[in-house]
């Protein structure tokens, strides 16, 4: 963990400390995913830990500030596993990026898919939208790069395009995910691609 999480009681200073905060958050996340928001307490965090509500709450005052400090990591993870799908593969033709990314992307979301469903579903929309929108916009930027260099037609902006494709896929790749509508990934890859091809041609 790089920075102190929001809402600690105190900023952890020493080696030791850091280490506690890491395990609770750690700690958190696990309750979090296997119990839900509602029946995640500090107790459960705690003991998942292995140490007391007490030490918990040097660190953290309530529930809130353990799942903020969740949240932030978890999502971070995420971003930086997302944003690589499309680094990693910016040398590649439109259509093969559009495949090998949206391929990649349905893993990462099927890989963390209860998180994928708390983050959606349960968690307060509030402490979820930040970091949804600094991820589209991260996700966004990098499209736009490319499409400004790759894309063969000036009908509308790269940032408008990459504005577009990236929420439609985020979307419906998060909603296919969570819905497993009867049909295959196979196909919703194929579609995926149909769709953003269609758009930029």
């Amino acid at each position: 963990m790089s920075s102190s999480p929001p809402g600690l009681r105190k900023a952890p200073r020493q080696e030791r400390s850091r280490l506690m905060v890491e395990r609770i958050v750690t700690a958190g996340r696990q309750v979090l995913v296997e119990h839900g928001y509602e029946r995640t307490t500090t107790n459960r965090v705690a003991d998942a830990a292995g140490i007391s509500p007490g030490s918990l709450y040097q660190y953290f005052p309530n529930k809130e500030a353990v799942l903020a400090a969740v949240v932030d990591a978890y999502s971070a993870e995420i971003a930086d596993q997302l944003a690589a799908v499309v680094t990693d593969r910016l040398d590649l033709p439109p259509l093969e990026l559009m495949r090998a990314s949206y391929d990649d992307l349905l893993d990462i979301l099927l890989a963390n898919r209860e998180y994928v469903r708390l983050m959606t579903r349960e968690l307060p929309h509030a402490r979820v939208a930040p970091h949804v929108d600094q991820l589209e916009r991260r996700v966004s930027d990098l499209v736009g790069t490319y499409l400004s260099a790759a894309r063969p037609t000036d009908r509308v902006s790269p940032s408008t395009s990459a504005w577009i494709l990236v929420r439609m896929v985020e979307h419906l790749c998060v909603q296919y995910v969570l819905d497993d509508p009867p049909f295959s990934r196979q196909t919703l890859v194929d579609e995926l691609v149909r769709l953003s091809a269609g758009h930029l041609a």
